[in-house]
């Protein structure tokens, strides 16, 4: 063990040891208390065309401190445990500032599985690690005829432990890789990623050869005619329109605020019967699964939408007291530093699959602009990207750019169907989707 690795470990074993001293010391002062702890370890590699520009390896860790008194939150973060005791009293100190909201009572202990679900205790957080990944891609780049731009990869662990003065303390253990290649042939641009929570699952190759393959085919794109087309949208094409629109919807916080389009439709068709919609945080090897959420809740999956019918929204705690609800274990951090809020873990969309490839139609690797969407209304407009005309499976001539109009809702009552196989885009897990007539703005 290296003399940095030693003295971040001892760090880690110091904090860990003052966790029930900072719990009795905050109950002299505010009701409740809860403890958000992270330590990691990552390595990355970056390429600048084909060679090596950036390597680097980082270990951290960091303290997230919650209170709560007479219906106040207090919060304040520390990226050096050692001084928990400063960052308890400016949670507490922030808690006096808060509005008082309807509150209950953090979770206590519950009968949860404590095997960690995205662990790969094989997987070697190391420089060549990494190196060897970005090499396997550039071999992929190698099989058309593309300048590779850039590149990375990066591999990580961590341990996430939370505690609250109810009595919960629990740990849990998490991997990543992840990998990304760009490249470009003339005027013409080609991207492509992967990511899990296990080594053997992600394909360095594959990623370097689709990004080189849609830089060089898609650079003699031909014109496509305004008009009505059936579209295949890919899952990241799916994804890039679903994550700001159809997904915040079936927030609970933004439906008692009237935020949601989905606000008065509870128990009602809001999709074609073949889609099903649900978080299942339990799914073995996917990258968001975890046995409790992140205030302690035990996990469990949640049918948001069945059969096209609209059944469930998210809450966390502090929503769930306020609306009269109860939390679906929906809480997520995006860090140390962050309070909980309402989210997902793994956002499955399912359904019955079929060969959705054996008819002509417009294929859309992705878009840009799907941040534009307007939320409530779902209306859209983005440009097509890495477009082509696609007949049985296969890809025929590229598409120049256009654009794609309509409305996320409504075209969810417009699917022709779903793909045998499904992608982890982040934290979802989609299909491809063949769309009935869409609006393509072109020549």
């Amino acid at each position: 063990m290296g003399l940095q690795q030693f003295f971040f470990v001892m760090r880690w074993w110091a904090a860990v040891e003052w966790i029930d001293q900072l719990i009795k010391k905050g109950l002299k002062s505010v009701d409740e208390v809860e403890i958000f702890y992270v330590e990691g370890r990552s390595v990355s590699a970056d390429l600048k065309q084909k060679k090596i520009n950036l390597a680097s390896a980082s270990e951290d860790c960091g303290l997230g401190i919650r209170t709560v008194h007479k219906g106040r939150i207090g919060s304040s973060s520390t990226n050096d445990p050692l001084n928990w005791s400063e960052c308890l009293d400016a949670a507490i100190a922030s808690g006096h500032l808060a509005t008082s909201l309807p509150w209950e009572v953090l979770p206590g202990t519950q009968a949860i599985s404590h095997t960690p679900l995205t662990f790969d205790s094989s997987m070697k957080i190391e420089p060549d690690s990494a190196l060897a990944l970005l090499e396997q891609m550039l071999a992929g780049a190698e099989e058309h005829k593309a300048e590779v731009t850039a590149g990375s990869a990066g591999l990580s662990t961590a341990s996430v432990t939370l505690a609250n003065s109810r009595g919960i303390h629990y740990t849990d253990n998490h991997t990543g890789v992840s990998l990304s290649l760009e490249a470009i042939h003339k005027q013409s641009t080609g991207y492509e990623f992967d990511h899990s929570s296990f080594m053997e699952k992600v394909d360095p190759f594959h990623v370097g050869e689709r990004a080189t393959f849609f830089a060089h085919e898609s650079a003699e794109g031909k014109e496509i005619p305004t008009g009505n087309y059936e579209i295949l949208l890919s899952p990241l094409a799916y994804a890039e329109l679903l994550g700001g629109t159809f997904i915040p919807a079936l927030n609970g916080r933004n439906v008692h605020a009237g935020r949601s389009k989905f606000s008065q439709s509870l128990g009602e068709s809001v999709a074609d019967p073949m889609i099903s919609m649900y978080d299942d945080p339990l799914l073995v090897g996917a990258d968001g699964s975890v046995s409790w959420d992140a205030e302690g809740m035990p996990t469990h999956r949640i049918d948001f939408i069945k059969n096209g019918v609209l059944n469930a929204f998210a809450y966390d705690l502090k929503t769930a007291y306020r609306y009269g609800k109860t939390s679906t274990a929906s809480a997520v951090r995006s860090g140390y530093g962050g309070s909980p809020g309402i989210g997902h873990h793994n956002f499955v969309v399912d359904g019955k699959r079929s060969t959705i490839t054996d008819e002509r139609v417009v294929y859309v690797h992705s878009v840009v602009g799907a941040h534009t969407a307007n939320p409530m209304s779902g209306e859209f407009s983005v440009e097509l990207s890495n477009a082509f005309w696609m007949n049985d499976g296969e890809f025929e001539e590229p598409i120049r750019s256009a654009m794609l109009s309509g409305n996320v809702f409504s075209l969810h009552n417009e699917v022709l169907g779903l793909s045998h196989e499904s992608r982890s885009i982040g934290p979802l897990i989609l299909p491809s989707v063949k769309i009935n007539k869409q609006r393509i703005i072109g020549k």
